[in-house]
């Protein structure tokens, strides 16, 4: 069973998910970045791949990935950082190393890195390193059910798509039937970004897709930063996912570790 449905098949609630930049604060920290926050109890990791013009990104993540490229970053790269991710064949006995990370890992990323790697190799990589799923903003529901479904499903790859506020009811079923894994619940049509509080407006939102019984579960994204927001995530969705205050903490701290305990104390207020 993949990563993903495995997660979500075993544990239904408080699931927390962090993304974090690819490249971002050190070209080389993403191995251990990912050991760290799996150390940390982390149910799940977004990768992402930076890209020049991200057209969903506030500017915490903007400003992560335009320094990720400038420290030279790039999809091969990170490829190759991900190599034995998942534990590496010992050389005594040859038996299997049991220190590889287990928690689902998923690539976050645009569609024009991914083309240009090539979609179907990208999954081939995908396997070879250990992910699980990817999530492409940019990425047209058309063109995933015609051209990148059928290609990632012979490789069982999860692509993860968003829904926002304004998705309508209709097309968040049809997007629940034609998908795997989970749903990431935009908590609004903003890019992202930190926010104190999540007002009516989205409380009636988040009120509305539950309702809905999908057959996936959701997580929700966007702008969970302190307790009122995590907590808000949690009671209406599987969990949460934060990315733009680790990204911010990490660059402060320099150091997954620290970055992560500072996450936790700020969750708590």
């Amino acid at each position: 069973m993949n990563r993903i449905n495995q997660l979500f098949a075993t544990k239904r609630n408080n699931i927390l998910s962090i993304y974090f930049c690819a490249g971002h604060p050190t070209l080389d920290g993403t191995a251990n970045t990912i050991r760290t926050l799996e150390q940390k109890g982390v149910d799940m990791i977004e990768v992402g791949i930076p890209f020049s013009d991200p057209m969903a990104d506030g500017p915490v993540i903007q400003d992560a990935a335009t320094k990720a490229l400038r420290n030279g970053m790039t999809l091969k790269k990170l490829f190759s950082q991900l190599e034995g991710i998942r534990g590496q064949q010992s050389t005594v006995n040859s038996q299997q190393s049991t220190d590889g990370v287990k928690m689902p890992l998923i690539l976050m990323g645009y569609l024009n890195p991914i083309m240009q790697f090539g979609f179907e190799a990208f999954c081939q990589r995908c396997v070879e390193v250990g992910v699980d799923g990817v999530i492409i903003p940019d990425l047209p529901f058309k063109d995933y059910l015609e051209e990148y479904k059928p290609i990632a499903d012979r490789y069982d790859i999860r692509i993860i798509m968003l829904i926002t506020p304004e998705t309508s009811d209709e097309r968040i079923r049809f997007i629940d039937e034609h998908t795997d894994g989970f749903i990431y619940m935009v908590s609004s049509a903003a890019t992202t970004g930190a926010q104190q509080s999540f007002g009516d407006q989205k409380q009636a939102y988040f009120s509305r897709i539950k309702s809905m019984n999908l057959q996936h579960p959701c997580m929700i994204g966007f702008g969970i930063s302190n307790k009122q927001t995590l907590e808000t995530a949690q009671a209406n969705a599987a969990g949460a996912i934060i990315g733009s205050k680790f990204v911010k903490l990490y660059e402060e701290t320099q150091d997954p570790a620290k970055a992560m305990d500072a996450l936790s104390e700020a969750l708590k207020q």
